[in-house]
C-alpha cells in the first residue's frame, strides 16, 4: 500500500468527516486517478499562503486543510508575537465558494489557542484586510481568496502584523509549525457559540470601511477647490463579480465624480464569474461588457478590478478612438508621473518609488527626472510591503509601488497592492488630463516622447510533471553556467544572478553583491536600457521570460522586442530538446 492510500484510508475511516466531503469521497472511490490526485500530496503552503481546488483530500482546499494551516499559524503567533492572544487576528474573505466558511474555521482554530478573531461581517477586498490589520493592530491577518483563479479554486493568504504578506523568512517559520501537525482531521476547534461566549470572535462592521475611506480621500492630489467641484467625467466600472463595488463607488463619490456607471451584470458577487472566461483584468476580454457600456455612454475611462480587488485594469480611448486596455507598466508609469508632478518638494526629498525587477524601466526614468530614487524588489508585492516597513525607520519616503501584473499602491495605509486606491486615483488622473485636452494615451505618448519608447513583453514555456520540472531546472542551470554574451545581436553588459546574489559585469569582469533575498532568477542587462529576465513560476509548471526594450519610436521598440523574444524562445527550446547552442 502506497503512502497516499494510507492517507486516504485515514480519511475514509474518520467517522466525523464533514458530510459534504464524505459524499464527494464516496463519489471518487471508483476513480483511482482522481483519488490519488486528491491524496498524493499535501496542499503546499508557500510565501503567499496556500491555494488549490476545493474538495476532499490533503491536496485540496477544505475545512481540514484550512484548520491545519491555521493551527500552524496559531502556534507560531503564540511563540513569536507579543500579546498575540489579546491582539488577535483579522480575517476577511471574498466571493468564492466556501470563503466565509473557511474564515469561520480559521477563527475556530485560533480560538482553541485563546487567540481572538476579528472577521468582516461581509465579503471585503484583500487591501481592506491589510488595512484592518494595521487599524486594529492585530498580530496577523488571514485573507480567504484565490484571487483571479478559476471558480473551483480557493486559498488562504497570511499577513504579518505590519499588514504585509508574509515573506519567506516568516513563511518558513509558519511552515515548520504546520509540519508539526500530525493529523489535519483532529486539529482542535471551538464552536462558534463558544467563541462568542468567551469573547474570542468579533465581527467587523462599518468602522473599518469608514476609516479607510477617510484615508482614501486624503490621497487626492487635487486642490480643495477642485476636490469639491462636481466632476462629470464619464466613467464605467466593473468589479468583475468581486468585492470592490461598494468601496470603489464610495471612493469616487467622495471626490464628487457624478457620472459613474457600474456594469450591472457584473456588479453582484458571483463565485462562478459567469459573464467572463477569466475574472482577471490582465485578460483584456474581461473588459468586453465594460467596453460595450463605455461605447453606449461615451465613457472617458473604464475601470476593472479582479475578484479580491487587489489588481486594477484601465481602458481608455486610443488615437483611433477605440478603447484600449493599458498594460500594467503603462498605467504604473502614468501614476508615477501624476503623483510626482503633484507632490510638494518635501515629499520628494528622500522619496522612493518601488517596483519589481521585471517591471518597466520607464518608471525609473520618470522618477529620476524628479530626483526620486527607484528601488527594485523581487517579484511579488510582499517584497514591496517589506521595503515600506523598512522605510519607517530609515527616513526614506515611500511615494508609489507597482508591478507589471496590474498591482499598484499609492499610499502605505495598506501594505499590499490596492485596486480601490488605484481605481479612484485613475479616475482623478483621467479627469486631470481631460482638463488639459488629453486622454490617458495622449499623456502616455508625451512620456514616450520625453523618455524614450519603453516596451515590455513576456513569453512562457509550460513543462508539466516531474520531467518538466527537470527541464526547467536544466534551462536555468545551463544559462547560469554558460551565460550569454549577446541576445539577438544586442550585447549583454551584465548578468544578475539572484540565486547567487551577485551581478557580474561582462565589460570589466567585476562583481557586485545583490542585496535581495535569494531566488532562482537570472536577468541579462543589455545595451540601451534593454533587458531579459528568466524566472520559473512558483505556482505553475512553467518558466517565464520577461523582456524590456527602449528605442526612439514604437516601431523600433516593437521590432527589438520581437527579435529578443524570438532569440530567447529559440535558446530555451534548444536547451529543452538537447540541442543546446548557447555560447
Amino acid at each position: 500500500m502506497t503512502n497516499w492510500q494510507q492517507v486516504y484510508e485515514t480519511w475514509d475511516n474518520f467517522a466525523p468527516l464533514d458530510s459534504d466531503l464524505r459524499d464527494e469521497l464516496e463519489g471518487i472511490k471508483a476513480d483511482p486517478e482522481k483519488l490519488e490526485d486528491a491524496f498524493y500530496k499535501e496542499l503546499s503552503f508557500g510565501t503567499g499562503g496556500m491555494r488549490g481546488v476545493i474538495g476532499v483530500g490533503t491536496n485540496r482546499m477544505n475545512i481540514y486543510t484550512v484548520r491545519k494551516a491555521v493551527d500552524g499559524l496559531a502556534r507560531h503567533l503564540r511563540d513569536a508575537t507579543e500579546k498575540a492572544e489579546e491582539r488577535g487576528v483579522a480575517i476577511s474573505y471574498d466571493c468564492r465558494y466556501m470563503s466565509k466558511e473557511f474564515a469561520l474555521e480559521a477563527a475556530k482554530v485560533l480560538g482553541s489557542y485563546g487567540i481572538r478573531s476579528y472577521i468582516f461581517d461581509t465579503l471585503h477586498p484583500t487591501p481592506l484586510l491589510s488595512f484592518a490589520v494595521r487599524y486594529l493592530q492585530t498580530a496577523a491577518g488571514i485573507m480567504i481568496t484565490a484571487s483571479h483563479n478559476p471558480p473551483e479554486y480557493n486559498g488562504l493568504k497570511v499577513y504579518n502584523e505590519d499588514g504585509g504578506q508574509i515573506v519567506p523568512k516568516e513563511a518558513d517559520k509558519i511552515v515548520a509549525r504546520i509540519q508539526e501537525v500530525e493529523n489535519e482531521l483532529t486539529v482542535p476547534v471551538m464552536t462558534q457559540e463558544d467563541l462568542t461566549k468567551h469573547d474570542l470572535l468579533h465581527w467587523i462592521g462599518a468602522e473599518v470601511d469608514h476609516a479607510y475611506l477617510q484615508q482614501l480621500l486624503r490621497l487626492s492630489r487635487m486642490s480643495k477647490t477642485e476636490l469639491e467641484k462636481e466632476k462629470d467625467l464619464p466613467v464605467v466600472f466593473t468589479p468583475l463579480h468581486g468585492t470592490s463595488a461598494e468601496l470603489v463607488m464610495r471612493g469616487l463619490e467622495q471626490l464628487h465624480f457624478s457620472n459613474v456607471h457600474i456594469v450591472e451584470e457584473q456588479a453582484m458577487p458571483d463565485p462562478e464569474f459567469s459573464t467572463v472566461a477569466s475574472p482577471n483584468p490582465e485578460e483584456h476580454e474581461a473588459f468586453t461588457m465594460a467596453i460595450e457600456k463605455g461605447n453606449a455612454l461615451g465613457a472617458e475611462i473604464l475601470l476593472g478590478t479582479d475578484p479580491d480587488s487587489d489588481r486594477l485594469g484601465v481602458a481608455a480611448k486610443n488615437s483611433a478612438g477605440e478603447y484600449q486596455v493599458l498594460t500594467g507598466n503603462q498605467l504604473g508609469s502614468l501614476f508615477i508621473d501624476y503623483i510626482l508632478s503633484h507632490a510638494p518638494a518635501d515629499q520628494l526629498n528622500q522619496g522612493r518609488v518601488l517596483k519589481t525587477i521585471v517591471t518597466t524601466e520607464l518608471g525609473r526614468a520618470i522618477a529620476d527626472s524628479y530626483g526620486v530614487q527607484t528601488v527594485d524588489t523581487l517579484t511579488g508585492f510582499k517584497y514591496i510591503g517589506e521595503k515600506i516597513h523598512e522605510y519607517e525607520t530609515s527616513g526614506e519616503n515611500f511615494l508609489f509601488g507597482f508591478e507589471e501584473s496590474y498591482g499598484y499602491l499609492i499610499s502605505d495605509i495598506v501594505r499590499d497592492k490596492d485596486a480601490v486606491q488605484a481605481a479612484v486615483m485613475a479616475a482623478e488622473m483621467a479627469y486631470y488630463w481631460r482638463k488639459q485636452g488629453k486622454t490617458l494615451f495622449d499623456a502616455l505618448d508625451d512620456l514616450y516622447q520625453k523618455y524614450g519608447y519603453y516596451l515590455e513583453g513576456m513569453s512562457s514555456m509550460t513543462l508539466k510533471g516531474k520531467e518538466g520540472s527537470k527541464k526547467i531546472a536544466l534551462m536555468m542551470d545551463t544559462l547560469r553556467e554558460k551565460g550569454m554574451a549577446e541576445i539577438a545581436g544586442v550585447n549583454v553588459l551584465s548578468i544578475e544572478d539572484y540565486l547567487q546574489s551577485r551581478s557580474f559585469s561582462l565589460i570589466d569582469g567585476k562583481e557586485k553583491a545583490i542585496l535581495l533575498p535569494k531566488e532562482n532568477v537570472l536577468k541579462f542587462i543589455l545595451e540601451n536600457d534593454n533587458w531579459v529576465c528568466l524566472r520559473p513560476s512558483g505556482t505553475e509548471p512553467k518558466i517565464k521570460c520577461y523582456f524590456g526594450v527602449c528605442e526612439s519610436n514604437r516601431r523600433a521598440s516593437e521590432e527589438k522586442l520581437t527579435r529578443l523574444k524570438t532569440a530567447m524562445e529559440k535558446t530555451m527550446s534548444e536547451i529543452v530538446t538537447g540541442t543546446d547552442l548557447v555560447k
